[in-house]
């Protein structure tokens, strides 16, 4: 009986465990991707007293550090009648919404000298949510020029409700009583809360599985860890395989790191090691060696797409295979339409030999089992999906809780350019495309019009809520596909009519909805005809809007082939890709790194939320996002070149990673993105693939019910 209960017992706390979300650590500060100061800190000084800074935030060190590759410097004069204050912020990153336990306050703290007396040292305050400030926390740095670990109890601070996340928003650092008019130097490093103050020693030694060098940078892989008392992954390098140097770390669920060298031909030696959670490190590795080498243009371009496929590959939600919203972010949740791109992505992959034919399609089939029993609502599909159940994840809030027909459209973009890919006479490749097929002849496109009379599609319905965010879909913007998908349904079909009734409406409403979205009148009938930088745009909201609008819906089908009555879309892509490369090369704000080398205003991350930039001043906040030049290489090949080129050789060091290229940076605050984003990862991959070889283009337009809803579009739908 003991032992039943015992079985019983193991297996409850298996489920509960495999049914929570990932949970990190509330961070303040690990690492800046940027060199010159740290962008979420803020610093001030008044009268004699003074902080080091540049542009009012704190420097970063990298010579001192605790981890690899830096530490916040805080160098500090305090005197009479003065003050000043340093703030680190915690800062949130999309997704990342699940934390660890937090019961205590920690930091590692070095002192080049001895700062004495104690009064000299600066007071340590916690701030809460409303900006009020907890009372002084003492600490005390170790030995001059050894790192010290500080572990303060969060219980011990009065009125700080630490237990919820988002309540303590920074650490701060101020001038406490001393008053000497002397310089006194700290530096900082690994600030969080943490859970426990005690750790166990990983169970699995460090081991470096492949080596890789390219251009100027090197990546290192390592099997996947699974073993919960590995903190970090510390990488080092050695360039005379006898010294060896700390260079980076790595979180756990990550098992690859991409080192920047930033030098090519040149040979290198590298090894790892694991921290756990007191950031006590296991024995080295055996070493291995690699060296980075010239590469050629063609290599380059695959060499960026094999990168972003991995986010696809490496990176999936684990038991759908599907992609996630971002990394970092939420590991057990499904992004639909990202999962519809990285499944283009996957066919690059294939083609290109990063994985093999039947790897892919080993992998597709798990995708394809997982999506036959994933929550639909009238065949299509949430915008979120929670891996471990298959049910909608409403992660953007209770409204959110049904369909999401764009998703839904993106997802079959890629379902269905796989379905042509695999059409070979293996059992598991016929299954693919029967699978495929009951998935898309599932969705109920015709019944998203809302009512029978309907003029539009619609966005979004909840079973339980039904209509109630009520978002016609309206070009211009990334919805063309829904559309064309909806009119090329063989058991669905909408009326061929809607491609002008909805998409393009030219009545009160469509103009409504533009003028609304674009801030101006250009474009409100969907039709432009306005001359921007030289080029005369037939369709198109104020300039163009966002580049997203010519990647996401053309990934599949093939823009050459789309000509309406009013424009052919390759063509008009074409001037909405050179407008936005001109506004960039003008730069009328004046921001630092706009030039024909480096360009790109699209949908991205930002420092505090995610935006979709446009070429006009008013939506342009100096943020240059990598996925927007390059996944125009169809349409700008010789500028989205230069742009790639700049991109990794000139801002590798803080651009490029894992997975390619980040999110987005801005030289003119000194920012860069901590994610990848599974939106903008594939439409690199997939559109340099378009320009190389039409691969994905050529799959999905050999289609039958894509050639014949086209035929009823362009044939009837005018």
């Amino acid at each position: 009986m003991k032992t039943f209960l015992l079985l019983i017992y193991c297996l409850f706390f298996t489920l509960i465990s495999q049914a929570q979300e990932y949970e990190y650590f509330y961070n303040f500060f690990t690492n800046s991707p940027m060199q010159g100061n740290f962008y979420f800190s803020r610093t001030s000084s008044s009268g004699g007293s003074s902080v080091k800074n540049e542009n009012n935030k704190l420097p970063v060190s990298e010579t001192q550090f605790h981890t690899p590759g830096n530490a916040l410097e805080l160098q500090y004069i305090n005197s009479a009648g003065g003050k000043w204050q340093s703030v680190i912020y915690h800062h949130d990153l999309r997704g990342v919404d699940h934390f660890k336990k937090t019961t205590f306050l920690s930091f590692w703290v070095m002192s080049p000298a001895a700062i004495t007396p104690s009064e000299e040292l600066p007071a340590l305050q916690l701030m809460r949510k409303d900006s009020s400030l907890t009372a002084i926390l003492k600490f005390q740095p170790g030995d001059p020029n050894e790192w010290k670990q500080v572990v303060i109890p969060l219980g011990t601070i009065k009125d700080l409700d630490y237990k919820t996340p988002g309540s303590c928003i920074a650490i701060v650092f101020s001038q406490n009583k001393g008053t000497d008019g002397k310089e006194h130097t700290l530096f900082v490093d690994d600030m969080e809360f943490i859970s426990s103050n005690v750790a166990n020693e990983p169970e699995i030694s460090p081991e470096i599985m492949s080596a890789k060098g390219y251009a100027m940078h090197v990546d290192i892989a390592w099997e996947k860890i699974t073993d919960r008392n590995v903190r970090m992954v510390k990488i080092y390098r050695s360039e005379n395989g006898k010294n060896y140097i700390p260079v980076g770390i790595q979180q756990p669920y990550i098992n690859r790191y991409a080192d920047f060298t930033g030098e090519t031909g040149k040979k290198y030696h590298y090894k790892i090691s694991f921290l756990n959670m007191k950031y006590q490190e296991t024995k080295l590795s055996s070493s291995v060696s690699v060296s980075t080498h010239t590469l050629s243009d063609e290599e380059l371009l695959t060499m960026v797409q094999e990168a972003s496929f991995r986010y696809y590959w490496e990176g999936a939600e684990a038991k759908s295979g599907l992609s996630k919203e971002d990394i970092p972010g939420r590991q057990n949740m499904i992004a639909t339409g990202a999962s519809g791109f990285g499944i283009m992505a996957l066919l690059v992959g294939a083609d290109r030999e990063f994985v093999s034919r039947d790897e892919a399609a080993t992998r597709l089939v798990k995708i394809l089992n997982f999506l036959e029993k994933a929550e639909t609502f009238h065949g299509a599909y949430p915008h979120f999906i929670n891996g471990l159940n298959a049910k909608v994840e409403p992660f953007f809030g209770s409204l959110d809780n049904g369909a999401d027909l764009v998703e839904t459209s993106f997802l079959m973009e890629g379902l269905l350019a796989a379905k042509e890919y695999f059409s070979g006479i293996t059992p598991k490749e016929q299954i693919i495309r029967k699978k495929i097929t009951g998935l898309w002849e599932k969705v109920e496109w015709d019944w998203f019009r809302q009512n029978p009379d309907s003029k539009f599609l619609y966005w979004h319905w909840s079973p339980d809520q039904g209509w109630v965010i009520n978002h016609n879909l309206i070009g211009w913007n990334e919805t063309m596909v829904t559309y064309l998908l909806g009119i090329a349904s063989p058991t669905h079909p909408i009326p061929p009519g809607m491609y002008y009734s909805g998409w393009a409406n030219q009545d009160s409403v469509g103009q409504k909805y533009r003028i609304a979205w674009g801030g101006t009148t250009d474009g409100s009938m969907y039709t432009n005809g306005n001359t921007y930088y030289g080029y005369s745009l037939d369709v198109g909201v104020s300039n163009g809007g966002p580049l997203f609008f010519t990647h996401y819906s053309y990934m599949g089908y093939d823009p050459h082939a789309i000509t309406d009555k009013y424009t052919n879309y390759f063509t008009n892509n074409q001037k909405i890709a050179k407008i936005n490369y001109c506004y960039c090369l003008k730069n009328p704000k004046q921001f630092k790194g706009y030039n024909e080398n480096s360009w790109g205003l699209s949908a991205s991350d930002g420092p505090y939320d995610y935006s979709a930039d446009e070429p006009i001043p008013a939506r342009d906040c100096g943020k240059i996002t990598p996925t927007a030049a390059i996944s125009s290489y169809p349409y700008t090949p010789e500028e989205s070149l230069k742009a790639l080129k700049t991109f990794y050789f000139t801002y590798g060091k803080f651009l490029w990673g894992e997975y390619g290229f980040r999110d987005a940076f801005n030289l003119t605050d000194n920012w860069c993105s901590e994610i990848y984003m599974g939106l903008n990862q594939a439409p690199m991959a997939v559109m340099i693939e378009n320009y190389r070889t039409g691969l994905i283009w050529n799959m999905f337009m050999i289609n039958k019910d894509i050639l014949n809803g086209l035929k009823k579009n362009l044939n009837g739908g005018k």
